[in-house]
Order: C-alpha cells, then structure tokens, then sequence
C-alpha cells in the first residue's frame, strides 16, 4: 500500500489483518516512497530503538500495544477504525512527505 496511488480501505486491512494482536505489539509506518508498513516489535524493543533501526522512515503512528485489539484479523474487519487510519495517515502524509527525521503521529485513530 502506498499513499501516493490512492490507498484504501481494503488495502489496509490487509496490513492489518496479516498481524497477530496477541504476539506482539505492533508499529504501523511510512518510508520515505511513502509505502505502509506494518511490523511486529520484539519483547524489548522500544519505539526510540525502532525508530533509529529504520532510517528511512518518515511517519509512524504511536505503538498497538499487544492484546489491545488494534491488529490482526478482528481489527481489519473495522471498516469505520481503518477509515480512521487511513484518513490520519493520508492527511499527516502531506506535511510530511519532504520532511525530514521521524513524525510520530499521537493521534488515536
């Protein structure tokens, strides 16, 4: 999924329903071509850690914690929380585009 080609709903769902709630907390994040990404963090890591292990990133939004329920199969099947995502992360795309370092969106979606 990339936010420059007009990204969707269904898109993102896939992200998210490729991730399990219950093995990790997750980090869900923009790279400078502006592709989405989704990945699970180890049991120690922390977000600084994370955010200095891609160096390429430009946007994130704040952690999913695990066994919230903000990832995997259930979380997808939230059309109204995904249009949320998706209006966040498109809208924070624009400013942050040519930026440069690391956005960290705090923004409940």
């Amino acid at each position: 999924m990339n936010l420059n080609n007009q990204p969707t709903i269904d898109q993102l769902a896939r992200l998210f329903a490729a991730q399990k709630d219950s093995l990790d907390s997750h980090i869900l994040w923009v790279c400078k071509e502006g592709n989405v990404h989704m990945e699970g963090l180890g049991a120690c890591t922390e977000e600084q850690e994370f955010d200095n292990q891609h160096p390429h990133m430009r946007a994130r939004l704040k952690m999913y914690r695990k066994g919230q329920g903000y990832v995997g199969k259930k979380a997808a099947a939230d059309k109204q929380f995904l249009g949320r995502v998706l209006d966040t992360l498109s809208s924070e795309w624009g400013q942050v585009r040519e930026a440069s370092g690391v956005r960290v969106i705090d923004k409940l979606c």
